[in-house]
């Protein structure tokens, strides 16, 4: 930088600065210099001339919005974050220095909670702007908020009286190791991102609808390979013992212990409607949803069709056929309700 306009800038001289501006074309370090000594006037001056000078960065990676809030600087910060807001360069804010620390983190770890709340306000007022231009989702707009403000920040600025507890639980016994990986892998929700957590529930359900499905194709003990009708002259198998009626292609398990069958049938069956009803609700406003309800209606008629056939006991087959269809028809009634009420809302 001239050797005047270094002059000018550390005496404060706003004239003389003005004069030399017109033949100095660079001015990004004297702005960095003026918001580590926090001159206003100066910045002022500096900005005005050349906006584009917050840009510049140090070679820490640091701009000038890093520096006002490493020297404490706060009236030179509201300066930078106006001249933001003017110009329309909030992207600074996400600037990261070569320590990965955007400038609202440095805000938080050295408790200026001024600079903090003005922080937070530019970045709701961003958010606003572009939802209502529609130019980001709510969750990308999450998402960010997750990038830039970890949780455990988010607890200590909104509840400063946290440090009393905090130190408190500091000198309580030392957590064990299954409750701190409990405490790292549990749901957060102002943390984890409604997208990621939504996805994830659809893998989860996805995954259980086809367990469940598998299980019926492929009952426990498997199914008769072999039909067997006994009679007053065949009603005994080669060891002596009374042998069942039996049918090719239905469950072993239901022929010799309906009981156990029946449980079976009973538990895996919630699983199953329920994973449906879970894909169902998941993926309200997805496109293709007529396609998409087609596909899991004819899974259901596959499924009811499977067990009425692999099951030994017409009367049991027939009972079960009825109860799923009810079933089906309950979930898929409480699924348009819960859809109207999204769409209303």
């Amino acid at each position: 930088m001239d050797s005047r306009l270094r002059e000018a800038a550390q005496n404060g001289d706003v004239n003389h600065l003005q004069s030399l501006i017109k033949e100095v074309p660079f001015l990004l370090r004297a702005v960095s210099l003026e918001v580590i000594k926090g001159r206003k006037h100066v910045m002022r001056e500096l900005l005005v001339s050349s906006p584009d000078s917050a840009e510049e960065v140090t070679a820490r990676g640091e701009t000038c919005l890093h520096l006002a809030v490493k020297n404490h600087q706060f009236e030179a910060f509201k300066l930078l974050l106006e001249n933001l807001k003017e110009f329309n360069k909030y992207d600074l804010l996400n600037k990261k220095d070569i320590q990965g620390n955007v400038v609202l983190h440095l805000a938080v770890s050295t408790k200026q909670y001024e600079v903090v709340d003005l922080l937070l306000n530019a970045i709701l007022f961003l958010m606003a702007q572009l939802r209502a231009s529609g130019a980001v989702s709510v969750e990308n707009m999450q998402s960010f908020q997750q990038e830039a403000l970890p949780q455990s920040w988010v607890v200590s600025v909104q509840d400063p009286s946290n440090e009393h507890s905090s130190r408190e639980q500091r000198s309580e016994r030392p957590r064990s190791r299954s409750k701190k990986l409990q405490d790292f892998f549990k749901y957060h929700k102002t943390k984890d991102c409604p997208g990621k957590v939504r996805d994830t529930l659809l893998v989860m359900a996805i995954l259980i609808a086809t367990a469940t499905y598998q299980t019926v194709l492929s009952p426990p003990g498997g199914v008769w390979q072999d039909t067997f009708r006994p009679d007053e002259n065949n009603n005994t198998s080669s060891d002596g013992k009374m042998s069942l009626r039996r049918i090719a292609g239905q469950s072993v398990m239901g022929t010799n212990n309906p009981i156990s069958y029946g449980l079976f049938l009973v538990f895996n069956s919630i699983g199953f409607f329920v994973s449906l009803y879970m894909i169902n609700f998941l993926t309200i406003g997805f496109p293709l949803q007529l396609e998409l309800q087609v596909s899991l209606a004819a899974l259901t008629i596959t499924y009811d069709t499977v067990i009425s056939a692999i099951t030994p006991n017409r009367g049991i087959s027939l009972f079960f056929f009825n109860l799923f269809h009810s079933l089906s028809s309950t979930v898929a009634l409480h699924y348009n309700v819960v859809e109207k009420l999204l769409q209303e809302t």
